[in-house]
């Protein structure tokens, strides 16, 4: 592909990816699968490309003045210091030349003003909720969000131990280090071949799986233990499931639940990678499956603002309506949880948000209705012997910006006459 094939390609990635709810790097893997015309450093050229556009696409709108695909393209060449003409000429697979209009936007200087939700890259109607989240911090935050992310790794410890696992990867040349927190994680930068960890013979043999340190930490303050009957009430493709696991033991129960079937079939697939024998699928069209739980895990779904790193694309797909739903089906599943916790139990919810809406505003509605539940410090439930994480008090929250992993949130509800215990007693 020429360099202007390369823009144009970009072009049409950007114009399916306004008319499909695919994750962006899955769109990318269907559209090349369709062009092998393309060479591997097309793909990453374009992919490059794309995922730029889509960390800094409010800025580049507000300096094109047009969230259109093709502007937004010309928006990406002029803020890396290209000339657009030589990509827009109309030659062969080339985007059509540059209009009249385009042109003068192109020469006319930017203003020294852009508003804060373009230059921290986020939905202007968010603004309310991420300077609840914030203060004046909030431009710092948003910043260190559009950052590309590291590939975090959580140890199988039912296989192996972190620093055999350690040992192993820098064997292979991987600048892999400890992460700060969680003591089974890894930490290898982006790039670099960090794309074919998932091909290598070490995540084949079930020794790690890909989960960011923010959820590997919520795992532990989960405080699953061996024999322990537990329910994942919202399981996707199961990572918590498989560290509850690994933390059990391999001995008890864990029922693994999800509307979408497709998902837990590939829970499955990593179960036996993992060699993980206790999780038992459920697919839930209404009500989750009946009976009583030590642990009910609520990792709920959300807006995925935590995520922004990884998955830019998530801010632009986001409406104050879509955000609404998630609230209602928070408050849903936390309703339902409660309803299958045993007395003394443990309920944990989770989400991968920076929104206060979704977080402790939904904590503040359930212990509203209902009020034989109380809050159990995160703080207090963390590792004795490992230090406690930034922002973790009353509830884990953690940042890019404060600790380095994805936004996340979790609170931990027990029955008012249920005891708290130290994470490491859990862990024996």
């Amino acid at each position: 592909m020429t360099p202007a094939a390369r823009i144009q390609a970009a072009i049409d990635v950007l114009d399916a990816l306004a008319r499909t709810d695919q994750p962006l790097d899955r769109l990318l893997r269907d559209w090349f699968r369709t062009r092998r015309y393309a060479g591997s450093k097309d793909r990453a050229a374009v992919a490059q490309r794309v995922f730029d556009i889509q960390r800094h696409r409010a800025s580049l709108a507000w300096r094109m003045g047009s969230e259109q695909p093709r502007a937004l393209a010309i928006g990406s060449l002029i803020s890396s210091g290209e000339a657009a003409d030589a990509y827009f000429s109309g030659d062969g697979y080339g985007p059509a030349p540059l209009t009249n209009a385009e042109r003068e936007i192109i020469a006319r200087e930017p203003g020294s003003s852009a508003p804060l939700a373009a230059r921290g890259e986020y939905p202007a109607f968010l603004e309310p909720e991420l300077r609840r989240a914030f203060g004046d911090d909030l431009l710092a935050e948003m910043i260190a969000l559009q950052d590309r992310a590291p590939v975090d790794l959580r140890v199988n410890t039912l296989k192996r131990e972190r620093g055999e696992v350690l040992d192993a990867l820098r064997s292979l040349g991987f600048a892999a280090e400890p992460t700060p927190f969680s003591p089974i994680g890894i930490r290898v930068a982006s790039g670099a071949g960090a794309a074919e960890l998932g091909r290598g013979d070490l995540f084949k043999a079930g020794a790690f799986e890909f989960q960011d340190e923010a959820a590997q930490i919520a795992s532990f303050l989960c405080q699953a233990r061996p024999g322990e009957r537990v329910l994942d009430l919202a399981a996707g493709a199961g990572g918590k499931a498989l560290a509850l696991a690994a933390m059990m033991r391999n001995t008890g129960e864990i029922v693994a639940c999800d509307i979408r079937e497709g998902a837990l079939r590939n829970l499955a697939e990593r179960a036996a990678r993992a060699g993980v024998t206790i999780i038992r699928t459920h697919v839930t069209e209404k009500e989750p499956p009946a009976g009583a739980f030590d642990l009910v895990l609520v990792d709920a779904p959300c807006s995925g603002s935590g995520t922004w790193r990884r998955q830019p694309e998530l801010r632009w797909k986001l409406s104050p309506a879509i955000v609404s739903e998630r609230m209602a089906l928070q408050d849903t599943l936390l309703d339902q949880a409660a309803a299958r916790l045993a007395k003394g139990g443990r309920l944990v919810y989770a989400t991968c948000s920076i929104l206060p809406c979704e977080n402790e505003d939904r904590v503040t509605a359930f212990l509203a209705r209902h009020p034989d539940f109380s809050i159990l410090s995160a703080a207090e439930s963390w590792c004795d012997s490992h230090a406690v994480p930034p922002r973790m008090d009353k509830f884990f929250k953690a940042t890019p910006r404060a600790m380095g992993m994805d936004g996340f949130f979790a609170a931990i509800f027990i029955h008012n006459d249920a005891a708290p215990r130290s994470l490491d007693k859990v862990r024996g």
